[in-house]
């Protein structure tokens, strides 16, 4: 079983925790973990390009020549897609680009995830994560005793909203309870700060 140190909110460490091997010690599928990425990116996204079909442009109520006769190429109106102004074919509409993957290969990519970070040493743990009101001088100590760098994430065992409005204005600081982890964030800091608490109820969903 992988060993972290314990550390308490001064950045001493006061023990040692064992973590499952079953979420924290296996080999990273990076395949699995490029589809989560592709998948949460997708999702994201918001999806409001909007072009006007033939039907939605304004004017080309009356058919601009007579049929037959003039010599030149029958048209039906001045809106249609081969007219400057008129209509776009097969342009983009509003859509959701949101999908969907199984649960357990979201569960192996949180999994990969969480063995990457405690196998690249960025995993930390804390023994507790509390204040006693949102300060964000509070914080930035916090920050400066861990050594985490310029972005972190922190993972509590719940929702905390003195921790979370203490880091809201801090660069590059990002608080999530422990049901809220995602392989984006996961992967895009420099290190994961974690509760026991939020270890525990990782390793109990995930184990």
């Amino acid at each position: 079983m992988p060993k972290v140190a314990l550390l308490n909110q001064t950045g001493s460490q006061v023990g040692d925790i064992e973590l499952n091997d079953l979420v924290f010690g296996i080999e990273p599928n990076e395949s699995v973990l490029f589809d989560a990425v592709v998948a949460q990116r997708a999702s994201l996204r918001q999806g409001n390009h909007k072009v006007k079909n033939r039907s939605e442009v304004a004017g080309g109520g009356r058919k601009p020549w007579k049929q037959k006769g003039t010599g030149r190429a029958r048209q039906g109106s001045i809106r249609s897609p081969q007219w400057r102004g008129g209509g776009v074919v097969f342009g983009p509409t509003p859509r959701s680009y949101s999908y969907k993957l199984p649960k357990k290969v979201r569960r192996l990519a949180l999994r990969s995830a969480l063995s990457s970070a405690v196998a690249n040493e960025n995993l930390m743990v804390l023994e507790g994560l509390a204040f006693d009101a949102p300060k964000t001088k509070e914080f930035t100590k916090l920050v400066t005793d861990l050594s985490v760098g310029k972005k972190a994430l922190f993972v509590t065992a719940d929702l905390d909203e003195n921790v979370a409005l203490s880091a809201r204005n801090i660069k590059g600081m990002t608080v999530v309870p422990a049901n809220g982890i995602n392989v984006l964030d996961l992967l895009g800091h420099d290190k994961v700060v974690m509760t026991k608490g939020a270890v525990e109820k990782i390793e109990e969903v995930l184990g």
